[in-house]
């Protein structure tokens, strides 16, 4: 692998369309059973409020030295006040479709004892009203950046994902996108796929061989019409499908801590890899390194130029 191309990356510009969530953290310590119920009780000490979703791959990519450009869909509601706050200080460029009937997509988790206890989720699904709106925000903005990434948590923001890829076709931008679902004729044309391997599962059906994977993911990709399928394995590594074949990194070897979040970093990386110039392959490896470092970090984290260095 080269060295790490801090210049051009300072100079990539990647607009991240796709579902904004805050992320809400309330740490605390456990001593005792409630009386009420067999439950624990969390006395919290700590409360904290991180970008996640869409806005997360944002994060990571300036935290990578690149410049983001986020658009998407919040409320105005008290979550979307932290949002605007938490996006300004990581210096993301945001375009928010806003709306005071469609909350901010939250999701609180209660800790004890660095264990996750409880998740509570606030969300609902946008209006079409909405879905346009964002589209031709997303138009405006495309001139001008390099990459277009679309981080799709099925939360409604890329029910139109195709007239997204299909402006950025028309501009000869890049697409990266990180899928979920079954349905993944929603990505076609798309320049690059990373599903997982439960999300690969899901669209190909259970693989018993590298063979069968290869061969899958190969039909998947031309009926796709993608330049690559990028299959994230966990321990297993990565592995790369393009026109030329196969490629496959192992995982880093680091302790898995939380690997929530995780997905957002290898996205970040292989958008601020391809703006910078790297080659599908390159980008993946890289890519895997700061996967490596991520799952060692509580919570939906960053990696720093300095720590891929």
């Amino acid at each position: 692998m080269n060295h790490f191309p801090k210049e051009a990356i300072s100079r990539a510009r990647v607009l991240v369309v796709g579902d904004i969530m805050l992320d809400r953290y309330w740490f605390g310590e456990v001593e005792r059973i409630s009386p009420e119920a067999p439950v624990p009780v969390v006395r919290v000490v700590k409360r904290e409020d991180r970008l996640g979703g869409a806005a997360n791959v944002a994060r990571n990519i300036v935290a990578l030295g690149g410049n983001a450009t986020l658009a998407g869909l919040i409320g105005e509601d008290e979550a979307a006040i932290s949002v605007h706050h938490l996006l300004s200080d990581a210096g993301i460029e945001a375009h928010m479709i806003t709306d005071v009937a469609h909350p901010t997509t939250l999701k609180m988790r209660v800790l004890g004892r660095q264990q996750q206890l409880l998740r509570i989720d606030f969300e609902e699904k946008p209006t079409t009203t909405l879905l346009d709106a964002l589209c031709d925000q997303v138009e405006s903005l495309l001139s001008g950046h390099d990459v277009l990434v679309l981080s799709d948590y099925a939360k409604g923001a890329l029910d139109q994902v195709d007239v997204l890829i299909g402006l950025a076709r028309k501009k000869g931008i890049p697409i990266l996108v990180d899928p979920k679902g079954t349905d993944y004729q929603r990505y076609r044309g798309a320049s690059l796929v990373t599903p997982n391997r439960s999300e690969m599962q899901q669209a190909v059906g259970t693989w018993h061989s590298e063979k069968e994977l290869t061969e899958r993911a190969q039909v998947l990709r031309q009926q796709l019409n993608l330049d690559a399928l990028l299959v994230t394995r966990s321990e297993q590594g990565m592995t790369l499908f393009t026109g030329q074949g196969r490629e496959h990194v192992e995982a880093q070897a680091h302790e898995v801590f939380d690997v929530s979040g995780a997905g957002d970093t290898v996205l970040a990386t292989l958008a601020v890899m391809r703006a910078a110039g790297e080659d599908w392959p390159t980008a993946m490896r890289w890519a895997n390194k700061a996967g490596g470092i991520v799952v060692g970090k509580l919570g939906t984290s960053t990696v720093t130029a300095g720590e891929l260095s």
